[in-house]
């Protein structure tokens, strides 16, 4: 499944002519481009999809949405670890899908 899903904005800064944002997603951060919501503010709430900011949010909706998604686990199926939700579907541990050795490949 892939939400869009509301995040806070923490920092802006251009990067190779493009408006990039660090954006916490109720714990989770990630960078977003904000492309399409170029007057988006520091501290402000946008909606999120697949990795762009699409909409600006009040932050009363975002907190709601937030801990509704937190309550039916749909954070977690959306931004959880990949290696645990590979592990989940092979019925095994993370190891058992290559977690480990792919881990230990890189070092």
């Amino acid at each position: 499944m892939c939400l869009a899903v509301p995040g806070k904005v923490l920092d802006i800064e251009e990067r190779d002519g493009t408006r990039m944002a660090t954006v916490d997603f109720g714990g989770v951060v990630k960078e977003v481009c904000l492309e399409y919501v170029p007057d988006l503010q520091v501290g402000e709430y946008a909606i999120v999809h697949v990795g762009f900011a699409l909409q600006r949010l009040d932050e009363d909706s975002a907190r709601q949405t937030l801990a509704l998604f937190e309550e039916l686990g749909l954070l977690q199926e959306e931004f959880g670890d990949p290696w645990e939700a590979a592990a989940a579907e092979a019925g095994g541990s993370p190891a058992a899908v290559g977690g480990d050795t792919a881990r230990e490949a890189r070092k």
